[in-house]
């Protein structure tokens, strides 16, 4: 189990325009994914937000459906939940390996994501970390979001261009558009 430790929490964003968020959960384990998802939902409420909700069967999962929303829907954040419990297997490398490394690849390119699929040894710690009382990593990974929407909402506007653009309208109907070249 973890120590007691104290940790630096950010303060809760504020919004002028309530954001809209996407939880996706992986069931797998339902009781663990439950909590998550109400840790999630009472930090998105907290901070004004609105959230849908939609799971998904597995951790592997999740990536691509925040994908599909990321390009073809109006979210302004996302919310990954599940949990995987290591076995006898590799197949928990795998699964926490890609689920994570698909994250952070989305939000490299721009989808504000946080990332509360719990990776854990045992039961225990899982219960632990879901806990709205205890850990609460759903409200984490909602935060993460939150606070990633008001950086990209910060920095949002107009963007000056890069590389060659056209003369504008304006400058052709001056009078210095000299026409095709012979």
């Amino acid at each position: 189990m973890a120590r007691s430790e104290t940790h630096y929490t950010l303060p809760r964003p504020s919004f002028e325009q309530a954001p809209k968020l996407l939880i996706v959960v992986a069931p797998y384990y339902k009781d663990i994914a439950d909590a998550l998802v109400t840790g999630a939902r009472a930090e998105i409420e907290a901070a004004g937000g609105s959230h849908e909700t939609i799971e998904v069967p597995g951790a592997l999962e999740v990536p691509t459906a925040i994908g599909q929303a990321f390009r073809m829907s109006n979210f302004d954040g996302f919310v990954a939940l599940g949990c995987v419990i290591r076995g006898e297997t590799t197949h928990y490398e795998t699964v926490c390996n890609d689920s994570s490394r698909a994250l952070t690849l989305l939000g490299l390119q721009g989808a504000c994501i946080g990332n509360g699929i719990l990776t854990v040894e045992n039961r225990a710690q899982a219960e632990v970390r879901a806990a709205v009382a205890g850990q609460n990593k759903g409200g984490g990974a909602a935060a993460a979001a939150l606070h990633l929407i008001a950086l990209a909402r910060r920095w949002s506007g107009p963007r000056r261009p890069v590389g060659f653009q056209p003369e504008s309208e304006e400058f052709r109907i001056a009078g210095v558009d000299k026409g095709p070249m012979a």
